[in-house]
């Protein structure tokens, strides 16, 4: 059983110019006590700016929210767009992925993916693309209702590691997806 559970992922201003910020609502409830002091979600939100080159992804956003203490909790996650000058011109047209993560104490416990389609406002470039992607005619639209979400096992009382087992992976997730693949962003590199 999960100690923190989101309940609701709500992508707010969609579709939208590529060159405005994102918004999700994001409603989610702790149900055990973590641990004291230490009771902060770090929740990402990632853009994959290639499907062949993850050097091309972008960490848009990396907040800390909390304290968490048990109860329901909502809010709003605001990130800057990516920099269409770091995506390679051909990956700026068409489809993409947006992951949505969160953490506890550096685990990655859920992680939720959206297909992004990104494409022209007007049916004159789209019939007919310009040689040179024009950035500020771009409309995102993130296909909010069709999320992929993998839960991954952590352990939410590392401070009992040492006198107990670790539970075994929790039955909300294939085993396939035991661990989560790392993460190749690191906001400070």
């Amino acid at each position: 059983m999960s100690a923190v559970n989101i309940t609701n992922v709500t992508v707010l201003d969609n579709p939208a110019a590529f060159l405005n910020p994102f918004q999700f609502e994001i409603s989610y409830e702790c149900l055990i006590p973590l641990e004291d002091g230490e009771c902060y979600l770090e929740w990402k939100l990632i853009y994959v700016g290639s499907a062949e080159d993850e050097t091309y992804d972008q960490l848009l956003e990396s907040v800390l929210v909390g304290p968490v203490n048990v109860g329901n909790y909502r809010f709003v996650f605001q990130a800057d767009p990516p920099d269409p000058l770091k995506i390679r011109e051909e990956d700026i047209i068409g489809v993409t992925v947006l992951l949505l993560t969160c953490s506890y104490l550096g685990q990655e416990f859920i992680r939720v993916g959206y297909y992004v389609n990104n494409d022209y406002d007007d049916e004159q470039l789209r019939e007919e693309p310009p040689q040179k992607v024009l950035v500020d005619r771009v409309q995102r639209n993130i296909l909010a209702d069709k999320p992929r979400v993998t839960k991954f096992p952590i352990n939410f009382h590392p401070e009992n590691n040492e006198q107990s087992e670790q539970a075994p992976p929790s039955t909300e997730i294939s085993e396939t997806e035991e661990q989560p693949p790392p993460l190749h962003h690191h906001p400070s590199e």
